[in-house]
């Protein structure tokens, strides 16, 4: 089996098991996260299917992060979970899948649902099987850490990586997500930074305006507020599909669980990334 190793242990978090359980529990316990650690509650009837996730190091967005993953232990236990993450690198192709093998972090070795990724594969044309785009990519990895801690290492996932984040892709996106996940126990994270190096004022007042798109579910909105305003969301096409996919699921409501720039943690209000942590359930 290929395992792709882990490629920002010890850059983006911590680079051992033991130190990094303690920073991802840091992160659940902190002011800006849910104030406590998580607890699975394997007898519920799931009602969450998707979330939006910061993918910084986890000393600036961590703690917004772990609201998400509170949340969803809170929900129950997925079959499988959808990672939809941009491509920083440039390598690889526009649109690109990993379907078989299984990814390593500190917390151990978590492999990729084969049978879900094969049929988001054969549903659109526009993903492509490509390796090469993930083996440097930090949106998809960062999120692994916290569903091994929460669920443990049998957690399956599919990691997809997009450089094209228009409307038209990702809507083909998200329509060949919700072909291959009706019926299924699944949950797509679309991992995205909000606005980039602006000041707090300025990166505040624009990333409202993507969350106010992402909470009234309207993918279009968020695509047109992204060019108009000139915000420097990195992962707008991942939440475009993720918001696609899962209205078609049946989603009905999105809520807004944390918002904070890396300001917040720094004290540095002058040049900030924002980081948004958001449900999306039926």
């Amino acid at each position: 089996m290929k395992v792709r190793r882990p490629c920002q242990a010890g850059a983006f978090y911590s680079g051992t098991k033991s130190s990094l359980t303690k920073q991802v529990e840091n992160c659940f316990l902190h002011k800006f996260g849910p104030g406590k650690l998580p607890q699975v509650n394997r007898s519920a009837n799931r009602s969450i299917l998707a979330l939006v996730c910061p993918h910084a190091g986890y000393m600036y967005s961590g703690a917004v992060a772990a609201n998400s993953y509170y949340a969803l232990a809170a929900d129950g236990v997925p079959h499988t979970c959808v990672i939809l993450g941009p491509n920083h690198t440039g390598m690889g192709s526009g649109v690109s899948i990993m379907i078989e093998g299984a990814w390593e972090t500190p917390l151990g070795v978590s492999s990729i649902d084969i049978e879900t990724a094969r049929k988001i594969q054969k549903e659109t044309e526009i993903i492509d099987i490509d390796e090469s785009a993930h083996r440097l990519e930090h949106s998809i990895e960062v999120q692994l850490p916290f569903l091994q801690y929460v669920y443990g290492v049998d957690v399956k996932f599919v990691p997809i990586c997009m450089m094209m984040q228009d409307l038209t892709t990702s809507r083909e996106v998200g329509e060949a997500l919700s072909s291959a996940l009706a019926g299924l126990n699944a949950v797509v994270i679309a991992s995205s930074d909000m606005t980039h190096y602006e000041s707090q004022a300025a990166a505040s007042k624009k990333d409202r305006l993507a969350i106010e798109s992402i909470l009234s579910l309207d993918e279009e909105s968020l695509q047109r507020v992204v060019e108009s305003a000139s915000i420097s969301m990195c992962g707008y096409g991942p939440v475009t599909a993720a918001i696609t996919a899962v209205k078609l699921l049946g989603a009905r409501n999105a809520s807004l669980l944390s918002y904070r720039t890396s300001g917040d943690v720094t004290g540095d209000t002058s040049a900030v990334v924002g980081y948004a942590s958001i449900l999306i359930n039926k």
